[in-house]
C-alpha cells in the first residue's frame, strides 16, 4: 500500500532575544516559561484536522467510464457479501468454505490515493470480516457448516453400508451360485452313473443270456455222471480219510450198481484196477480233460473205445478205499496239477447243476 504522509506540526513560533536578533545572532529558544524579551507567542488550539491519525485519511479515485466504485466502504461491503455468499453456498452443497483473500497490488497501481482535504469521508477502522455480522449470523453459520458435515458423515456411512450390504449380498449370490452348481455336477454325476449302471445291468443281462443260451446249448452235450445220487464230500475237504490229507474230487452216494454215464463225447484211455482208487475208468474229451470215475463195481468199456455223451461206462461201487457206495469223480485239465480242479465247478461250466 502507498506509505502515508507525516502528521501536521504544531504552530509555534521560537523565542527570539531581540537585542540578539537584531544583533545577528541566532536565536534560542525559552524553555522556563515565558520572558519579557520573548514572543510574542501564539495561541495553538487542538484541531479535529490537526489531531486526526494519519491512517485512514485515503481518497478514493473517482470513477471513470462507468467503472466500480473505489471506496474502502464499497471494497469491504463487496467482501462481506462474497463471504456471506460463499457460506451459504458451503452450507448448501456440504462443501467446505472457499477462503477469500484480498491482495496488495502496489505493481498494478493502487486504488487508493492519498488527499489531505477534509472534504472526502473518511475511511473505517473496522476490520472487514465483522462488518454488518451479528454474533446470531455468525452461530448461525457454524450450525449451518456442522450441519453440513454432519450430513456428509452420515452419506458416507450409508454408502459405507450399502457396499457392504452389497458385498455380503454378491458373497451369498456367489455361494449359491457355487452351490448349485455343486448339486448340477452331482446330478450329472448321478445321472451317468445311473446311465453306467443301467447299461452295465443290460450288459450284464445280455452276457447272462448268452451264456444261459449257451450252457443250455453245453447241456445238451453234456451230462451228470450218475442220477439218484447224494453229494457227501466236496473237492479240497480236509480229513485223515485221504492219504493227500485233503479230498480231491466229488463224490456222489449211490446204491451199488447205479449206472455211471460218460459226461461228454470222448475216448477211454485207461480202464482196470488202481489201487485206493479201486476199479477206475479214464474218459478223455476232446479237448484233453480227463475224467476219472473210481470205486466202481463193474467196468462196461475198454481203453481206446469211443463213446457218447450219456454212454453207460460202467456201475457205482465200493471198490478200493472207501467207507461206502459211492462215484468218486475227478477232473484233470492239461493245465491243472495232479490234484485236479473242482468237479462242481466244471460241471457248472458246462452248463449242469450238480
Amino acid at each position: 500500500m502507498a506509505s502515508n504522509p507525516a502528521a501536521p506540526e504544531a504552530p509555534f513560533v521560537p523565542s527570539q532575544r531581540s537585542s540578539e536578533t537584531e544583533a545577528g545572532k541566532i536565536p534560542t529558544f525559552g524553555f522556563g516559561g515565558n520572558r519579557t524579551d520573548e514572543g510574542p507567542w501564539e495561541e495553538w488550539n487542538p484541531t479535529a484536522e490537526s489531531t486526526r491519525p494519519v491512517r485512514g485519511r485515503h481518497r478514493v479515485s473517482k470513477q471513470r467510464g462507468g467503472g466500480l466504485a473505489r471506496s474502502s466502504t464499497v471494497l469491504g461491503v463487496g467482501v462481506i457479501a462474497a463471504v456471506g455468499a460463499g457460506g451459504m453456498a458451503s452450507a448448501q452443497t456440504g462443501k467446505p468454505p472457499v477462503s477469500i483473500s484480498i491482495p496488495d497490488l502496489p505493481s498494478v497501481g493502487s486504488p487508493f490515493t492519498q488527499d489531505d482535504s477534509d472534504n472526502e469521508p473518511q475511511g473505517s477502522a473496522t476490520a472487514l470480516s465483522s462488518v454488518g455480522v451479528t454474533s446470531e449470523e455468525t452461530q448461525q453459520g457454524t450450525s449451518d457448516a456442522g450441519e453440513a458435515l454432519r450430513a456428509r458423515i452420515i452419506l458416507q456411512a450409508e454408502q459405507q453400508k450399502d457396499q457392504a450390504e452389497a458385498k455380503v449380498q454378491q458373497a451369498a449370490q456367489d455361494a449359491a451360485a457355487k452351490k448349485a452348481a455343486a448339486e448340477a455336477a452331482k446330478v450329472k454325476r448321478e445321472a451317468a452313473a445311473k446311465v453306467a449302471a443301467e447299461k452295465k445291468k443290460v450288459a450284464e443281462e445280455a452276457k447272462a443270456k448268452l451264456e444261459a443260451a449257451r450252457l443250455a446249448e453245453l447241456a445238451k452235450q453234456y451230462t451228470l455222471p450218475t442220477s439218484s445220487y447224494t453229494i457227501t464230500s466236496s473237492f479240497g475237504q480236509a480229513g485223515s480219510l485221504w492219504s493227500s490229507g485233503y479230498h480231491t474230487g466229488l463224490d456222489f452216494a449211490a446204491p451199488t450198481g447205479t449206472p455211471l454215464k460218460a459226461v461228454h463225447t470222448g475216448t477211454i484211455t485207461e480202464a482196470g484196477w488202481s489201487g485206493s482208487y479201486g476199479y477206475r475208468t479214464i474218459l478223455t474229451l476232446e479237448d484233453g480233460t480227463e475224467i476219472w470215475y473210481a470205486h466202481q463195481s463193474s467196468i462196461n468199456v475198454s481203453v481206446g473205445q469211443k463213446v457218447n455223451t450219456g454212454d453207460v461206462i460202467g456201475r457205482v461201487g465200493a471198490t478200493g478205499n472207501v467207507t461206502g457206495a459211492h462215484l468218486h469223480m475227478e477232473v484233470h485239465t492239461s493245465s491243472s496239477d495232479s490234484a485236479g480242479i473242482d468237479p462242481m465247478a466244471w460241471l457248472r461250466s458246462m452248463g449242469l447243476n450238480p
